[in-house]
């Protein structure tokens, strides 16, 4: 933004000061992120740049921490062909985590959004009593600390009909604690709170004069909610559902508590890493995450967009 040609010397001072400040914010903010995408181009197993990749030298850099995520765990590195592939998809580590981060996410990310959705479209309805309670009880997973949450998750899990005997249901019906829907609906718990917020967002600016107008016109509530409330706030649903799908797929505390061995996430894998073995593979991962986190916000931002010019907030 260029400085007003009316502006005082103070003014201008204060303009450039401005731009400065905000660049060191944005520096500080963003160098621990940036830093590890060069370093897991390392040649060496360290954790700092060497004296290669201080000066420039391609022998320096090497893609080995990247070929080591498809190769950690195989039974057979050597193999070629197809029998590599199949080797890498059943038996390396951080291609198991990579699945069971994505199912995982994927079936949390849908019960948040249709659970999320739900409790956004009452929460906006004015006749809805207790708003603000009811608000601030599903949105306490995202405020509690999270050790908290998944300390109660772990002994609810464990025995779930256990704790709710006192409703007469029996009390050996198995536990979720160490399975796929255990995991699923622990990270469902934690991403509901995001789509609540941004669907309630989008709600803000709905007019509701379009569903009395769609039900003076024969429409049933079913078709008006398929046919003109969702098409409006479809923009804030994808926007939660992004934020619960990066929530899972960066929850880490939750699925220590709760995950078996088979349930290994990335995020757990990573830890698991470093507590094990040190290796800039860990980096490898860090800077491919790094990538996908952009991809969905660059996402999410296009949708804001979108969702202003649908609604008027911005011009077309």
């Amino acid at each position: 933004m260029a400085v007003p040609t009316y502006a005082s010397p103070l003014e201008r001072i204060w303009h450039y000061a401005y731009l400065v400040i905000c660049g060191l914010i944005f520096f500080f903010l963003i160098a621990p992120i940036v830093v590890i995408i060069p370093l897991s181009f390392n040649a060496e197993p360290y954790f700092t740049f060497t004296d290669r990749m201080l000066s420039f030298d391609p022998e320096g850099y090497s893609l080995r921490w990247y070929r080591s995520l498809l190769t950690f765990g195989m039974q057979n590195p050597d193999a070629t062909g197809w029998a590599f592939w199949s080797d890498v998809w059943h038996n390396a580590n951080w291609v198991k985590a990579a699945k069971n981060s994505i199912i995982i996410g994927v079936a949390s990310t849908i019960v948040a959004t249709v659970l999320g959705t739900l409790a956004a479209l009452g929460l906006s309805r004015p006749e809805m009593p207790f708003r603000r309670a009811i608000m601030a009880i599903l949105i306490s997973p995202m405020i509690v600390p999270l050790i908290i949450t998944a300390t109660g998750m772990f002994f609810f899990y464990s025995n779930p009909c256990e704790m709710l005997g006192v409703f007469g249901l029996p009390t050996n019906c198995g536990r979720l604690a160490g399975t796929y829907l255990g995991v699923i609906l622990a990270h469902a718990t934690l991403g509901i709170p995001f789509v609540i917020i941004t669907v309630t967002a989008t709600l803000v600016g709905f007019d509701q004069s379009l569903n009395r107008a769609a039900a003076s016109l024969g429409a049933n509530p079913r078709t008006t909610f398929f046919r003109v409330t969702m098409p409006l706030i479809l923009p804030g649903v994808i926007s939660g559902a992004l934020f619960a799908f990066v929530t899972s797929f960066d929850e880490v505390v939750a699925v220590l508590f709760i995950a078996g061995p088979e349930q290994q996430t990335i995020p757990r894998q990573m830890w698991n890493g470093i507590r094990e073995q040190i290796s800039p593979a860990i980096l490898a991962v860090a800077t491919l995450l790094v990538i996908f986190s952009i991809a969905l916000l660059t996402t999410v931002e296009l949708l804001r967009r979108r969702s202003e010019r649908i609604r008027g907030v911005t011009p077309r």
